[in-house]
């Protein structure tokens, strides 16, 4: 058996010694990134009984858990990743790429055109640790949340999108500002501290 790395060890102990970590396995939550939506949604009320939710970048499906639950029996959750996610009652679930024109067309036929409520992103590329690498990928992937968001969102919908700073990153607030009418950057307490990540908060989305 390979041995661990120090690296490794070092974050293991981190993890299970985190205390939003011990609250999700305690609380039956797939992930502790529920955290951050739930702090989010708290201040804002992004998700509401009877909403319409497209999440991307689902897996493990946190995010979609607590959708589901917040939009009750008359709303819906619409989740996608590349990767695998197991069932959660009440979620529809496209596995793929939604880069592919067939991903993409099955997440739009389980949506109502421009019906959606929230656009859900915590999509991350697999970090090299080279920024000049790893900036332009993850911006990639913002401006694809944003851009799918530009394309279900109804009138006053709104977008929350994981975003690094760097590269790109003050010409995707811009755009987003051109779409929506209230932009803001927050970052839960959730999110680790030497974390680079932040999310996009995006309100009031402008039908053009």
């Amino acid at each position: 058996m390979a041995r661990r790395s120090k690296s490794s060890d070092r974050w293991l102990t981190e993890h299970f010694a985190d205390p939003f970590v011990q609250r999700a396995q305690s609380e039956g939550w797939r992930s502790r990134a529920v955290f951050k939506l739930e702090e989010i949604d708290r201040r804002e009320r992004l998700i509401k009984p009877g909403a319409i939710v497209l999440d991307l970048g689902a897996a493990p499906g946190a995010w979609s858990q607590y959708a589901r639950r917040k939009v009750g029996k008359n709303g819906r959750v619409v989740a996608s990743d590349i990767l695998p996610m197991t069932e959660l009652p009440g979620v529809e679930f496209v596995p793929g790429d939604f880069r592919e024109e067939a991903v993409f067309g099955e997440i739009l036929k389980l949506l109502p055109a421009a019906q959606v409520d929230v656009v859900l992103s915590d999509m991350a590329p697999n970090l090299s640790g080279v920024d000049v690498i790893d900036q332009p990928r993850a911006m990639y992937l913002a401006e694809l949340a944003l851009d799918l968001a530009g394309r279900v969102l109804k009138p006053k919908g709104c977008a929350l999108i994981k975003v690094f700073q760097g590269n790109g990153f003050q010409e995707l607030v811009k755009a987003t500002r051109e779409q929506f009418i209230r932009v803001r950057l927050v970052k839960p307490l959730a999110s680790r501290a030497r974390s680079p990540e932040m999310y996009l908060l995006a309100m009031q989305y402008r039908l053009v």
